[in-house]
């Protein structure tokens, strides 16, 4: 009747509203990735809708109805909806040290600094009153010349150490062996110039994560799965919570949260990862690295592919059918949502 057709169309509305909603909410606590959501999502349709005309191949029964297509674009739109539990601070954290951890940090070499500087002086003092020749005073203002400059460099170390890396790098033992230096505070006590959360923080080897940061990090997908399983989808949306609760699993089994194998993943959420890993290399909004180029970003598709991470048939036709072109056009959508 018509009631009822207004009344699913109400409904409809409602839900278009509570997904842009919450997809600005995602992204005004993580601004670095705004955009990331409904670009994924152009992508993922596109990448159904090419499957959807397969005639052959190991995806040629798949099919996406028009409901499909809408329940894909909402779990692509909510994938990071679990960011909400992660703390702002980690989501947002671009370097390895805290700001205000760096400006700690920087407090102590600079005291360290002052407090060479004082007892440098006091020493030279005590030279005067003991009437010392001219050679002992140059080699004391010698020596501490070196001791300074041996601080600035090693806070010129700390600095260079706390800028994330995508690769393995970094001179991690000199970190280890400058936590080992130390100096005397104002009260006489012997601190060390980096505490042992420093260390571990500067020792990160990819990326600005700690291990414990990361694990946060990764429990948004689980925090996604029990958030969005909470919302009455109905029949034709039920699959919302699973297909955004999957996109981080691998084929080999070794993803996150449930260490679901290839079997196990929908096509819906593989499709998805290859789009989340596309965008996060191409997107020029990340203040932690660069955009790749679309050539460099599918060949590292590839490297996924060998090492079991996603679907090698569903990158195929992801490449052959250039679906980025087909879902953005000549660039990316701009980083604020879109109007569809």
């Amino acid at each position: 009747s018509l009631e009822n057709a207004l009344l699913y169309e109400e409904i409809q509305g409602l839900f278009e509203s509570f997904v842009k909603a919450s997809v600005e909410a995602i992204e005004s606590r993580d601004p670095t990735t705004s955009g990331h959501s409904r670009r994924v999502a152009d992508l993922t349709v596109e990448l159904a809708k090419t499957v959807d005309q397969i005639g052959d191949g190991p995806f040629r029964l798949a099919q996406f109805s028009r409901d499909d297509l809408r329940e894909i674009e909402y779990a692509s739109l909510l994938h990071d909806f679990g960011k909400i539990g992660v703390r702002e601070k980690v989501l947002v954290k671009a370097k390895k040290l805290y700001d205000d951890r760096l400006d700690v940090v920087r407090m102590r070499f600079e005291y360290a600094s002052k407090a060479l500087e004082v007892e440098l002086l006091q020493r030279k003092y005590a030279l005067l009153e003991r009437g010392a020749r001219t050679d002992d005073l140059v080699a004391l203002d010698l020596e501490y010349a070196a001791r300074r400059a041996a601080i600035e460099s090693a806070l010129e170390l700390v600095l260079a150490a706390n800028e994330p890396t995508v690769v393995a790098a970094g001179d991690f033992a000199r970190i280890e062996d400058l936590a080992k230096e130390t100096f005397v505070d104002a009260q006489g006590q012997l601190r060390r110039l980096l505490e042992d959360d420093d260390v571990t923080a500067l020792s990160i080897k990819r990326g600005s994560l700690t291990t414990a940061e990361y694990d946060e990090i990764t429990s948004h997908v689980s925090h996604t799965y029990r958030f969005l399983s909470r919302i009455p989808w109905g029949k034709k949306l039920r699959h919302v919570p699973l297909i955004a609760g999957a996109h981080h699993e691998r084929m080999n089994g070794t993803g996150y949260p449930n260490r679901l194998r290839a079997e196990e993943i929908p096509i819906q959420s593989k499709m998805m990862s290859i789009a989340d890993i596309f965008d996060a290399l191409t997107a020029s909004d990340r203040p932690y690295k660069r955009a790749v180029p679309v050539d460099k970003a599918l060949e590292i598709l590839d490297y996924n592919v060998k090492d079991g991470h996603i679907d090698g048939e569903l990158v195929r036709i992801f490449r052959e059918s250039r679906v980025w072109d087909r879902a953005w056009g000549d660039s990316p959508p701009p980083a604020s949502l879109r109007s569809r």
